[in-house]
């Protein structure tokens, strides 16, 4: 027997979303900004204007990233346990550090049943901190590079002190290099999410859509009387 519960409120699946669309088009513009690989005819009459279109596509989608994860950011302190900033930090608690060695040992083949966790397993959550210091790493290095571009920008006092700790092309790098670690995580990501739908059978991967989940009955029985105590 499984009871429905609701995990996932709203601000945490739309910004979820958001950043998926957002990395998507930031992956494609940003690869291009760096290696342009679209070759347009000069006789086309957006021609001289084609990679700044791109340049305004990527910045834009820069703007909507930072916004969504500012939001998201905002919601680990008043949202429901589920999205709190405390599952990124599982280490910091005996729980979540027991939480953290069951998954590893699902995850080492070391034990047979995943644990039962009615949000992220110790495990991704930890994988998710990463995630937001790679997201704010990302968000600073793309606006240093955009206040050089345009140094009467806000952007350029609030980031320029980043150029004195090492070069442009540094930066440019490692821009570009969280980039890919990005893309690999959404692919891992998918994959893990989808195993785990599967092992556990609790609706994991319609949940990003429903924000419900299924947890066995007496699982969420348990879990309310230890929230009671």
């Amino acid at each position: 027997m499984r009871r429905r519960v609701y995990v996932w409120q709203i601000p945490v699946r739309l910004t979820h979303w958001v950043n998926v669309v957002c990395i998507v088009i930031l992956a494609v513009t940003g690869y291009y900004i760096g290696n342009p690989y679209i070759r347009v005819s000069p006789q086309e009459a957006y021609s001289p204007y084609f990679t700044g279109l791109i340049r305004f596509i990527h910045f834009s989608t820069a703007i909507v990233f930072t916004v969504s994860v500012a939001i998201r950011t905002y919601w680990a302190f008043v949202g429901n346990e589920w999205a709190s900033w405390r599952g990124l930090f599982p280490f910091l608690y005996p729980e979540g550090r027991r939480s953290l060695k069951e998954a590893l040992q699902y995850y080492l083949f070391l034990r047979r049943e995943p644990p039962e966790v009615i949000g992220h397993n110790a495990l991704a959550g930890l994988t998710y901190m990463i995630i937001v210091i790679l997201y704010i790493l990302e968000i600073l290095t793309g606006y240093a590079l955009f206040g050089v571009l345009h140094p009467e920008s806000i952007w350029s006092p609030l980031t320029g002190w980043l150029f004195a700790l090492m070069s442009m092309q540094t930066v440019r790098l490692i821009h570009h290099f969280i980039m890919y670690l990005l893309i690999a995580f959404a692919i891992h990501h998918v994959y893990s999410a989808w195993l785990v739908d599967i092992e556990e059978g609790n609706g994991l991967m319609s949940s990003i859509f429903s924000g419900f989940k299924f947890m066995p009955q007496q699982f969420v029985s348990d879990w309310l009387n230890h929230q009671q105590e």
